[in-house]
């Protein structure tokens, strides 16, 4: 039977060959939206994932309101993380990133370079991130004072070449620091929080290091399998108590939290996944720039509609043509074709469309992702699309639009009845003509507000950047303040 339904749509798509061309393209064009829009969510969605622990990683963010100034921080202090992993067996591992620096300028021939990308971190740093080194052991990488793990690209940028480990390369610190390459890793994934090319050792970092009241370090945990980590944020007030008390009555002559609360101070601690910072930390000092799941949400409802509009499109095309077929419904009808076989035959022509349109729009996807990713200032690859946890949706995608732009035509045309059509008295019900019109007046309505709302971004973009500032901006240099 499905065979002889397909045979039947291939030769109705073949007899109507510019309907068809028409219908292909809008649906194509629908889908080819939808896809990049796609892509740009799963991408957002995907941060932090890539790490084989992902779903037990987690950032202690501080909370902190000192002489009427609150601070929201993504930072602790220096003794947190190893505290911790002493005081509570719930604790597997524990790291810190120390990115205050901000860049280093880096030896290359004569001159020096200024590199952002860089860090300090422990030793323990690839114990907890999945970062697959190419050269070297990263097991043993930064436990010594004075060495350097590099990305692949910082590798061939200064070397020309990945194997360098054993080698050193000179920053401008005290007139001059040679750090010694312990390991070479793979360039991080940019689906990242962060971003380093240069990982130096912790040891390092000039600091004043066991205060437990300044807040300058990253620290990550990862709990141990079956921790609940909202139980485990009890935990953080015995830590308060135990060693962060005690240095604030040393500062600040106090002899209690309560008193220290009174005086209008208060510490908290809380963990944050490490897969949702990218989308929902809004605190300062992050290592890199982040999304906003506003965004997210947005862009997933603009693919939800621009997906239903197609499909609106779609049975508005074929509801129109319904003449055309209302003869051939009529005589299988009249030779004992029941409603559900029409039905059937008809979903079938739809869902072959999509199939055809999505494998159109995929290739209108290839060659459209490189405009986008140089609007969206992403690396996004088809590859994406076809990840096994996708693929499933993909594959599921042309069933459920064929089902849903199918259905009205369908359910419309295996409804007319066959004495008025052979008759040549086709007549459209009022409730039918109804919601034709309602689907119609939805389709216009939306594009119009989707077509208004870019040109209201892309308006605003060219405000932002040609708006006089009222100042010179040029040879300008702004001083972030550093946090305590």
């Amino acid at each position: 039977m499905l065979k002889n339904y397909l045979k039947i749509a291939l030769r109705n798509l073949w007899k109507q060959k510019s309907f068809s061309a028409i219908n292909l393209f809008g649906l194509a064009t629908g889908l080819s939206c939808f896809l990049l829009i796609a892509l740009y969510v799963i991408d957002e969605m995907s941060y932090d994932r890539y790490n084989k622990k992902a779903d037990r990683i987690y950032r202690i963010n501080s909370d902190i309101l000192f002489g009427g100034n609150a601070m929201a921080l993504p930072v602790t202090s220096d003794m947190m993380g190893a505290t911790m992993k002493k005081d509570y067996p719930q604790v597997e591992e524990y790291t810190r990133v120390y990115a205050s620096s901000g860049s280093k300028l880096i030896k290359k021939g004569l001159e020096f370079i200024n590199e952002g990308a860089v860090g300090h971190a422990d030793s323990t740093f690839f114990n907890v991130f999945t970062l697959p080194a190419l050269h070297g052991n990263t097991k043993t990488a930064l436990k010594e004072p004075n060495t350097v793990v590099l990305s692949e690209m910082a590798a061939k940028k200064y070397f020309g070449a990945t194997d360098v480990v054993g080698k050193s390369i000179e920053t401008n610190e005290n007139n001059g620091t040679t750090y010694k390459i312990t390991a070479v890793i793979k360039d991080m994934p940019r689906n990242s929080h962060f971003f380093f090319d240069f990982i130096f050792s912790m040891k390092n970092v000039n600091y004043e290091w066991g205060q437990y009241l300044s807040h300058n370090f990253h620290t990550y945990l990862v709990l141990k399998e079956g921790v609940n980590p909202e139980a485990f944020e009890q935990k953080f007030l015995t830590y308060i108590e135990k060693y962060v008390l005690p240095q604030a009555k040393q500062f600040m002559q106090i002899n209690s939290m309560a008193e220290f609360e009174k005086s209008g101070n208060k510490i908290e601690y809380s963990l944050m996944p490490v897969t949702k910072i990218h989308l929902y930390s809004e605190r300062p000092y992050e290592l890199a720039a982040l999304g906003n799941i506003q965004y997210v949400y947005i862009f997933s409802a603009v693919a939800l509609f621009i997906l239903l509009i197609a499909c609106i499109n779609f049975m508005n095309l074929t509801t129109a043509r319904s003449a055309n077929r209302a003869r051939e419904v009529g005589i299988r009808k009249v030779l004992g074709t029941e409603r559900k076989n029409l039905i059937a035959q008809f979903l079938t022509e739809s869902t072959l469309m999509v199939v055809l349109s999505l494998c159109f729009a995929l290739v209108i996807t290839y060659f459209v992702l490189p405009l986008f990713n140089d609007v969206s200032g992403k690396l996004m690859s088809m590859n994406s699309l076809f990840a096994p946890s996708i693929l499933p949706l993909l594959i599921a995608l042309p069933l459920v639009v064929g089902l849903i732009a199918g259905s009205y035509p369908a359910f419309y045309l295996s409804a007319l009845r066959p004495i008025e059509v052979l008759k040549g008295k086709l007549r459209r019900g009022n409730k039918s003509g109804g919601l034709r019109s309602v689907l119609v007046v939805f389709q216009f309505a939306t594009s119009i507000i989707l077509i208004i709302g870019t040109i209201v971004i892309y308006r605003q973009l060219g405000y932002i950047q040609t708006k006089n500032l009222g100042f010179n901006k040029d040879q300008v240099l702004v001083i972030d303040d550093a946090y305590a």
